[in-house]
């Protein structure tokens, strides 16, 4: 595993780690938030694996897409996951009337734990 990818990964983890504290804490909105990034960092860091490098989200979502869901690299649900993970993160930073429960929430952060191991699965193989 590239020395990038392994460092992205561990920031989806510590990210992770941040959902679920604020998961405990009753903080909705910003565990989304938390979920979504470490989503986004897996992702990052598989397509960092193999040289593609993105700066915004929009172009991360679309790259793993391209390169993970389409070529069935990976199931496509995780790039479903991603995008719901984005609108929920974006509702939660932006909307002031933004509502989260806390069974909808813990589900998005069991997901971010499920994309984040198969992530990690996919570059210890390439390794």
């Amino acid at each position: 595993m590239k020395e990038e990818a392994r460092t992205l990964l561990e920031k989806g983890y510590r990210a992770l780690h941040a959902a679920e504290t604020l998961l405990r804490d009753d903080d909705y909105e910003f565990a989304a938030g938390r979920a979504y990034y470490a989503m986004l960092h897996a992702a990052q860091a598989l397509l960092r694996e193999h040289d593609l490098r993105y700066r915004k989200h929009t172009s991360v979502h679309a790259a793993f897409g391209q390169h993970f869901a389409k070529t069935g690299r990976l199931d496509p649900k995780f790039h479903g996951w991603l995008l719901d993970a984005f609108d929920d993160r974006t509702r939660g930073d932006y909307d002031a009337d933004v509502s989260f429960d806390r069974e909808s929430i813990a589900m998005r952060i069991e997901q971010a734990r499920e994309f984040l191991a198969i992530a990690r699965q996919c570059l210890e193989r390439s390794a």
